[in-house]
Parts: structure tokens; sequence; C-alpha cells
């Protein structure tokens, strides 16, 4: 199983540019908690889970819009990359790099 417990500074390809956010992951077995935060504000993580290398979770947001972001992320030692599904809005890529 791959470590993904910390702090990863993220980046989402979004409409409104470049999206940066530290994602903080803590992990117990298969299942995460942790937060989201950013310059929109600060997303407690929901539905968490782990699966060897990669995680899936989703956030509720309220800027731009309210809305639920269903993304999920694999790790590769102290980077990661992945998916943000925001509905209708579309899928973006997400990047990250441990803290």
């Amino acid at each position: 199983m791959a470590n993904v417990n910390g702090s990863w500074n993220t980046v989402v390809e979004s409409p409104m540019g470049k999206q940066d956010a530290i994602l903080t992951v803590d992990s117990s077995g298969s299942s995460f908690t942790g937060t989201w935060a950013g310059a929109l504000g600060t997303d407690e993580i929901k539905d968490g889970t782990v699966d060897g290398d990669k995680l899936t979770w989703k956030a509720d947001v309220t800027v731009p819009t309210s809305m639920t972001l269903d993304c999920q992320a694999t790790v590769d030692g102290d980077t990661m990359s992945g998916t943000v599904n925001a509905g209708t809005f579309g899928s973006y890529v997400l990047t990250g790099t441990r803290a």
C-alpha cells in the first residue's frame, strides 16, 4: 500500500484557471479524512477511500456555485495525478506533490 498520508499541494486545471489547494490526507485502513483548502475556501473530505495507491473522495463546494466534486487520484511516491468531476461542468485534471 502506498503512503498517501500527509499534505499535498494540488492544482486543478479548471475553466477559472489553475486552482491551487492543499489536500490533507489522514488514512485509516481503506478510508481517509482530511480537508482541501484553497483560495475558494476549505472543504471537508467526504467518503474518502484508499485502495492501494488510489484515493477517491468527494468535496461539497459553494464557490463559484454549490456542487459536489467527485475526485480521484493515484499516488506515485511524492506525486499524485487524477481528475475532479464537477458534474455538468465537466471533468478537470488534478496534479499534486507531497508538501
